[in-house]
């Protein structure tokens, strides 16, 4: 039996830095007094400088830092983030970065787009802008949403097997009177379907809804639980115990259920590159790029991958951040397939992204940073997610087309040397 190398490097560093004695003492749990913050979910300047006294009395924050994280908003209207955080000391500033246009010839965004990306790494924005003019110089890009059900999957504990049967038989009688009280709770959302899992005594409840255009997370969280609140009044089947999420749906977690089956908003986009467009705005080939892409494809399957793409989530953090959206939804939202195919001379570039979580209203659409992203875009209000959806999945095949280019032509280092390097 071996021990590798790394443990052993591992194990000596620690070794070096404490003495046994130390650090056994270090680990201990403290029982040394302590004062906590108090919460506060509503947002007033008294609230603000409370936090601040205490931050620069326990910490290495200074007035430097307070004024920084305060400037990037009105101090006289604080109130303005009540609903979007609690305990608000400040804001950060994102750089923001745009491409484009970016033309889109979808069945929902339609029309030339400038796409305003949030992000502090440097060649991203400069890579999908270079994908976009490539784009955009073959055509622009083609995109449809596919389909859209945000689920949320609540849990019930039943006593045996045979419990779980009746119980399931329940719901399938019921079904009706339990999309009405869901659909109480909400405007825009509407359930669409109900999907029982049976493990044993145990039933996930796979609850699908369409949100209108807000992503729809806390919607469809408040609406399932009136549906499950009737389901433990009526159902005749003793139930042990009942969660509003079983963990079953895979939200903000990558998860096999999305990629088949989508959690949100599934697009597909398309693009043929000429052969003279991949060598003039990318500066390659299309034979290198279909070669480097079989190359890439094999990875991700010999690595395990959800999927097989080269960086969804770069695009999407930086749209989402961008707009308003939920960033750790990314988590999700990055899954689905890259294809690069010869078309005759040409290369033909599609993505599928099956859970694009997005909305142009609700959550942090409305802030004043997030809300002028969205009005850059044009997608700002009722009517919009799914042109920005389809926005989204454009943008992620722009970031496909330029990484494998750049990587094909030998050019990815040497950008990131160039770009991503301070003074």
């Amino acid at each position: 039996m071996t021990i590798p190398n790394h443990v052993r490097k591992m194990v000596q560093s620690v070794r070096d830095k404490f003495e046994l004695k130390p650090l056994q003492d270090r680990m201990l749990p403290s029982d040394d007094d302590f004062t906590t913050l108090r919460p506060v979910r509503k947002t007033t300047q008294a609230s603000i400088a409370k936090y601040w006294a205490r931050l620069m009395s326990d910490s290495p924050a200074t007035d430097a830092d307070k004024a920084a994280m305060l400037s990037g908003f009105d101090a006289d209207t604080p109130d303005v983030f009540n609903g979007n955080i609690e305990n608000f000391i400040g804001t950060v500033n994102v750089p923001v970065g745009i491409i484009g246009p970016l033309r889109i010839n979808g069945l929902n965004a339609h029309g030339d787009y400038h796409v305003p990306m949030a992000t502090t790494e440097a060649a991203l924005v400069a890579s999908y802008a270079r994908g976009a003019y490539a784009a955009t110089k073959a055509g622009g890009i083609s995109t449809a949403m596919l389909y859209e059900g945000v689920i949320r999957s609540p849990a019930f504990v039943l006593g045996s097997l045979l419990d779980s049967g009746r119980f399931v038989e329940w719901i399938v009688n019921n079904v009706d009177d339990l999309k009405v009280e869901s659909e109480s709770t909400t405007r825009y959302g509407k359930l669409s379907s109900i999907e029982p899992m049976v493990d044993n005594n145990v039933v996930f409840l796979v609850c699908r809804y369409t949100t209108g255009d807000a992503a729809g997370q806390n919607m469809v969280t408040i609406a399932t639980d009136a549906l499950c609140r009737m389901i433990v009044d009526r159902c005749d089947v003793p139930i042990a115990h009942w969660y509003i999420e079983g963990n079953f749906s895979g939200d903000k977690k990558a998860s096999f259920l999305g990629l088949v089956t989508g959690r949100g908003r599934k697009v597909s986009a398309s693009v043929t590159l000429s052969d003279e467009v991949v060598e003039k705005a990318l500066g390659t080939t299309v034979k290198d790029m279909l070669a480097y892409g079989q190359v890439a494809n094999l990875g991700s399957h010999l690595s395990g991958q959800m999927g097989a793409q080269a960086h969804f989530a770069n695009g999407l953090a930086a749209l989402y951040i961008a707009t308003g959206q939920d960033a750790a939804c990314v988590a999700e939202s990055a899954m689905g397939i890259t294809r690069m195919e010869p078309r005759g001379d040409d290369l033909f570039c599609s993505v599928t992204m099956p859970n694009i979580l997005v909305g142009s209203v609700g959550g942090g659409t409305g802030l004043p940073s997030q809300s002028a992203g969205l009005n850059v875009l044009g997608l700002k209000g009722e009517g919009k997610a799914a042109a920005l959806a389809e926005v989204a999945a454009a943008t992620c095949l722009c970031g496909e087309i330029s990484i494998v280019a750049a990587i094909a032509a030998g050019d990815f280092t040497r950008a990131h040397e160039s770009l991503a390097r301070h003074r």
